[in-house]
């Protein structure tokens, strides 16, 4: 972790947050918290944890990359 001000303290979540941003949260209006909080919800657990591709993972799915990371026993 930086020091105060540093410019890379907060890249991660920026980025994250840009990207939900991006692929959510600007591609319609929300009427109201609930409907709001559920689209995240969605997205997250749904599309981001289990199907979005990472470029961290060598462009897999999380779900790819476990299956071809664990070994069978």
């Amino acid at each position: 972790m930086g020091s105060v001000g540093d410019c890379v303290d907060n890249a991660l979540m920026e980025s994250f947050w840009a990207r939900v941003q991006v692929e959510l949260l600007d591609r319609r209006r929300w009427r109201t918290r609930l409907e709001l909080s559920t689209a995240l919800f969605e997205y997250l657990e749904i599309f981001h944890n289990r199907q979005r591709r990472h470029s961290a993972l060598g462009i897999l799915s999380p779900v790819e990359y476990e299956l071809r990371a664990t070994p069978v026993a």
